[in-house]
């Protein structure tokens, strides 16, 4: 079987390859998986696929039908029938290729994942069938050749922090509530960092973005209304107010904010920044809206008599020992969060009984340090 794509001719180091678009229902017919689990490892040209990711990426592109996105696939093919033919001699590298599909082989380099996922979502939508995707095509030569273009492909590659998917992300309603209120809530409004998840030592930040973003999820739940409606508009001044009315409690926060003290110092003397601290205030918060809506910020104001210092003494200090802070590391497990939401929902005087999560715990493991 003859099939035919307009396709650029182009060079890259000693090697042709083909720039071509093919429409999302040619991906399944064209691009079928090799079982690499079967081989070990060194026989291998690609990762084995992980069927976990698949339904993620498929539910991406269902999700956005009219938004989403996706770079090139990247493949090698096996044959040298491979027909290209230019369409005017003034543009020698623009025109036409031809693949004899009885013939070809094609091994994917970079985009498994995608390609797998574009079959799912064809069949929960059929609409994307006529939606195309760029692909290059490099001539297939021996394991060692794709071995070394699977590693090329993914030597520079970098995943962008949780912070600056947050800040990026329009289509999460968390991600932009969470962005209003670094906005609207003056001790956050400078003080967090948009991009990292562990904030330098000498920055003069308090919070990161990606901490607070956690801290609301805490707050309000992963449900969160679109943003621009009027539902979300409530819930985004609730947070607004809570986070206002915690500020003025958190004395060190608001120092900061005033410029009279250095960010770097209470990072590094209290735990009132750190990630575990931050989102167990979220779940107080959450806690107190559901036992006590009407005098929440009486509770709340118990909170000014809490020691934030690490220690006390040249010693931990014992009000933190064992809840969230182990051998004078701050952690950050689940269960140092639920002891730390357990201890602050003690200091706020309300019942623990329905906390979210809720179990016997223990001391807390040791986990990667915070700061």
């Amino acid at each position: 079987m003859q099939v035919t794509f307009p396709a650029m001719r182009g060079r890259m180091g000693s090697r042709d390859y083909f720039a071509t678009i093919m429409s999302l229902s040619e991906i399944p017919r064209f691009f079928k998986f090799n079982d690499w689990e079967q081989f070990s490892p060194e026989l291998r040209a690609q990762r084995v696929l992980n069927g976990s990711r698949v339904p993620v990426v498929a539910k991406y592109i269902v999700d956005n039908e009219n938004s989403y996105l996706f770079s090139s696939i990247t493949a090698s093919y096996s044959s040298d029938t491979i027909n290209f033919t230019p369409t005017s001699e003034d543009q020698p590298d623009i025109g036409l290729i031809q693949l004899d599909l009885e013939e070809m082989e094609f091994v994917i380099n970079d985009g498994q994942h995608r390609c797998a996922a574009i079959s799912q979502a064809l069949k929960e939508n059929p609409n994307l069938a006529k939606d195309r995707i760029s692909v290059l095509l490099f001539p297939m030569e021996n394991i060692e050749r794709m071995q070394q273009m699977f590693s090329d492909l993914n030597r520079f590659a970098q995943r962008s922090s949780k912070s600056l998917n947050i800040l990026y992300d329009h289509r999460d309603s968390l991600a932009a509530l969470t962005n209003v209120v670094v906005e609207k809530v003056d001790v956050f409004r400078g003080l967090v960092d948009m991009e990292r998840v562990s904030i330098p030592i000498r920055s003069e930040k308090l919070f990161a973005l990606s901490t607070l973003y956690d801290a609301n999820k805490e707050l309000l739940g992963n449900k969160i209304d679109p943003a621009g409606s009027s539902p979300y508009e409530k819930t985004c001044d609730r947070a607004v107010q809570y986070w206002n009315a915690l500020a003025e409690i958190m004395t060190d926060w608001k120092k900061v904010s005033e410029g009279l003290v250095a960010a770097a110092a209470v990072r590094q003397e209290k735990i009132s920044t750190h990630a575990t601290v931050l989102r167990a205030l979220g779940g107080v918060g959450r806690v107190l809206n559901e036992q006590h809506p009407d005098q929440w910020r009486e509770h709340l104001q118990h909170l000014s008599d809490v020691d934030w210092r690490k220690s006390v003494g040249g010693k931990v200090n014992p009000q933190w020992d064992g809840v969230c802070i182990s051998a004078g590391s701050v952690v950050a497990n689940r269960q140092a969060r639920l002891a730390t939401l357990e201890a602050l929902c003690r200091a706020t005087k309300v019942a623990q009984n329905n906390i979210p999560g809720k179990r016997g715990r223990g001391r807390p493991r040791k986990s990667a340090k915070e700061d």
